[in-house]
């Protein structure tokens, strides 16, 4: 059964925290929050806070050195830490749970979008993403901060040409958006993700083209207009999350333009 979305605003709950539909979280950056790496960043969306550090290996992996592939690599890993949510998460130290495994995985995708392997060299850059905080969108913060930490563990190189500026190819970001009471909204935190009848994550880039696309109908369907609303509210908000992405690099003396 598909449900179709609510047209009529003024009968349908406000949002808990006031914001419009499409209206993004508050975002704030705190850059070299963890000094020893050679990127990282603190950042918060809402009440979610994820530190995302880069650190930067010389050797790519042993699966690229027995497939003589040339460049570099980028990985990820990601973790809640154990009071990130109301009640204590268990470190995981017997291998990491299915949804670990797969939110890293997507981070790393969406993050290699950004850079041209082949131009940055034979080094491993390693994105460690750290669920301080948790109250929705956990996934796509991790990828936009994610970036952050990616670009300024890189800016020296880019500085000194040892990395060419051509190896950068698209500032990357993403949001969650989904329907909610009848209702497509954007950045849904906690609250509303648990009660979200279709929930999707959007990755996207400077150039407004698709990274990847997770969409889940929970117990309903959706109609492509369905669809093409929450891309447009997740579209709106990315734009938005990479201009700050760009003043944030920007402060820091890395321009990429």
């Amino acid at each position: 059964m598909h449900i179709p979305l609510v047209k009529d605003k003024e009968n349908v709950m406000k949002r808990s925290d006031g914001r419009a539909d499409e209206q993004l979280r508050e975002v704030q950056f705190d850059v070299g929050f963890a000094p020893n790496a050679e990127g990282s960043v603190l950042i918060s969306m809402g009440n979610t806070r994820v530190l995302c550090t880069a650190s930067v290996e010389e050797g790519t992996p042993r699966w690229m050195q027995s497939e003589e592939k040339d460049g570099g690599w980028i990985t990820a890993e990601y973790a809640m830490l154990p009071r990130s949510t109301g009640s204590r998460v268990r470190r995981e130290r017997n291998g990491i749970s299915g949804r670990s495994q797969e939110i890293q995985r997507l981070i790393g995708r969406s993050l290699r979008a950004a850079v041209n392997l082949e131009l940055i060299g034979p080094r491993t850059i390693t994105i460690d993403c750290d669920v301080i905080q948790a109250d929705g969108g956990t996934r796509t913060a991790s990828i936009t901060g994610g970036y952050i930490a990616l670009m300024l563990a890189l800016g020296p190189e880019l500085k000194s040409a040892a990395i060419p500026r051509s190896a950068i190819r698209q500032p990357v970001a993403a949001i969650s958006a989904g329907v909610v009471q009848g209702r497509p909204v954007l950045d849904l935190c906690y609250e509303e993700d648990v009660a979200a009848e279709v929930d999707a994550n959007f990755v996207c880039n400077g150039a407004g083209e698709i990274v990847e696309v997770q969409g889940t109908a929970e117990g309903e369907t959706m109609t492509k207009a369905d669809f093409d609303k929450l891309f447009a509210y997740a579209a709106t908000g990315i734009e938005q999350l990479i201009e700050m992405q760009h003043s944030v690099l920007k402060r820091e003396g890395i321009s990429l333009s």
